[in-house]
């Protein structure tokens, strides 16, 4: 760690203290008055205010009984209430577990029946929908609204937990493949490792200002940026949600110096017009996943952006690739962080280490105790299926250069990423298959239109009763009560028969080669 910043927190120079607890506590000792975070709707929040409002939800779950052990479930999009009740979280010792807000009907659900919570703090605006699935599930679970949830009193500082290293504080869902979403374990350490690979590889310290627009229940946002501020006391700038024509005049107006993206993110802002102001502003770094060639020139031709950084990573394996400073990523990934991590190319079934510049399955394996996810909560079936001898195995096809660079390739598994989120192809599936006249279905993956970095477009096959007559537009009302808004299929082909296997396997590799045919239906509103 850069011994020259003062507001980092030294200690992290030891594993022992890679806890949330104890970076927060520190922070707010030695520098109450530094203003951490700055809202886009003009509220800022210094450390003290930051222990303060955490300390006050502490005392919120203590009076629920909510106790150390215990699991925690939100789904909440306002940042001003989700970043005190995820510390107070930890000050308790109690799992955080985290929803994406979009998710809705069975997907929802069963997040929430495997979180096995006693409590579910919402937002206001979906009080109605998750207690009603509660209700309707029998579940013992409660929804409160977290808007009637208020205390003027503190928890004693003295009750803080600090916790260990090891300690499983946080679950984030990740798409299933061929299943349903699955939660994702993570230890303090490995949450704080998502802060030490931005902090390391961005050389990121207190004089820099961090733009946060990533929702805050996926560890890019709330680990990979907003605790790596905590750590060096670069201040975070947060908009709750990304907003393509706001980009722009939010880096300029708060000086902002960092930021990550997502593909698709990274191709909305690029799609803007250009304006006078394109290189009228601080930012000096950009991190991404992935980064196509096209918007990283666009970064650094039209927006003068001097470091333009691709990433490679997972909920589960941290962010073991990063693109170098000062260096090109010309489409790939970037170099492993050996550091912390591990990573080969090896064969898929076999899992033998393949030659350079062949295409293999990526493997990842930490070097760092608890700097990896501990499992998959409740599955512990998918925990053993995804770390076979002893390697990670990601899904993802890969090649690794001579050079020692990664290309990410395609993806393995029946996972669909578009604008930012990983699609179960199962579960979109399981959406058509609630509808009576759908007998079989098979969702994948198509490439989108519009550009370099927009991802995919979810495509799903339908197979339907011989008696059945469809309307397109019926079929999608009926799916959505299942889905969330970005697993909505954008094209719908209804078949006589899909390709199969021996075995009678739905062969999706096929699908996908014949694309949007003649008798494909395209959504609109999409």
């Amino acid at each position: 760690m850069d011994q020259s910043n003062p507001y980092i927190f030294l200690e992290l120079s030891n594993p022992d203290h890679w806890l949330i607890p104890e970076i927060i506590l520190t922070q707010s000792s030695m520098y109450p008055e530094r203003k951490i975070i700055s809202f886009i709707d003009g509220f800022e929040w210094t450390f003290n205010d930051l222990k303060i409002k955490s300390l006050e939800k502490a005392h919120i779950l203590k009076k629920l009984n909510i106790k150390l052990g215990d699991t925690l479930t939100v789904m909440i999009d306002n940042p001003k209430e989700f970043i005190p009740y995820w510390i107070a979280s930890s000050f308790l010792g109690v799992m955080f577990v985290a929803l994406n807000t979009a998710l809705k009907g069975s997907v929802l659900l069963h997040q929430i029946s495997i979180s096995k919570s006693n409590y579910v703090i919402v937002d206001e605006a979906y009080f109605n929908e998750v207690s009603n699935l509660i209700e309707v599930s029998e579940l013992n679970t409660k929804t409160l609204n977290c808007l009637k949830l208020f205390s003027d009193e503190l928890m004693d500082e003295k009750d803080i937990y600090i916790g260990k290293p090891s300690d499983d504080v946080c679950t984030m869902f990740t798409s299933g493949t061929s299943g349903p979403s699955k939660g994702v374990l993570m230890p303090n350490a490995h949450c704080v490792l998502f802060a030490i690979g931005t902090i390391e590889n961005y050389e990121l310290n207190h004089n820099h200002i961090f733009y946060i627009s990533l929702p805050l229940f996926h560890a890019n946002g709330l680990f990979m940026q907003l605790l790596a501020c905590f750590i060096t006391g670069a201040k975070a700038i947060i908009r709750m949600r990304f907003s393509a024509s706001n980009w722009l005049n939010d880096i300029r107006k708060y000086n902002v110096t960092h930021t990550n993206m997502l593909g698709a993110i990274a191709a909305f802002v690029v799609a803007q017009p250009p304006s006078k102001f394109d290189k009228d502003h601080d930012l000096i770094l950009i991190g991404s996943a992935p980064l196509p060639s096209e918007p990283e020139r666009i970064f650094r031709e039209r927006f003068g952006v001097k470091d333009v950084l691709p990433l490679y990573g997972m909920t589960e394996v941290n962010i073991p690739i990063y693109g170098l400073k000062n260096e090109n990523g010309n489409g790939k990934c970037g170099k492993i962080y050996d550091k912390f991590f591990e990573v080969e190319i090896r064969d898929p079934e076999t899992d033998i280490p393949i030659m350079d510049g062949l295409v293999g399955e990526i493997m990842v394996r930490p070097k760092q105790p608890y700097g990896f996810m501990s499992g998959y909560m409740g599955m512990p079936e998918k925990t053993i299926e995804s770390w076979r001898n002893f390697w990670f195995h990601t899904g993802d096809a890969g090649i690794k250069e001579a050079s020692g660079h990664f290309v990410f390739v395609d993806r393995i598994k029946d996972c669909i990423r578009r604008r930012g989120e990983n699609i179960s192809s199962y579960e979109v599936e399981q959406a058509f298959l609630e509808i009576p006249e759908i007998t079989e279905a098979a969702a994948y993956a198509i490439p989108a239109k519009g550009g370099e970095g927009m991802e995919d477009e979810v495509m799903v096959a339908l197979m339907k009763d011989q008696n059945a007559i469809i309307d397109y537009n019926d079929l999608l009302l009926k799916a959505k009560v299942n889905l969330a808004k970005f697993a909505i299929p954008k094209y719908i082909r209804v078949m006589d028969e899909f390709p199969k296997t021996q075995t009678g396997k739905i062969q999706k590799n096929k699908l996908r080669e014949e694309g949007i045919t003649l008798d494909t239906w395209q959504n609109e509103k999409i």
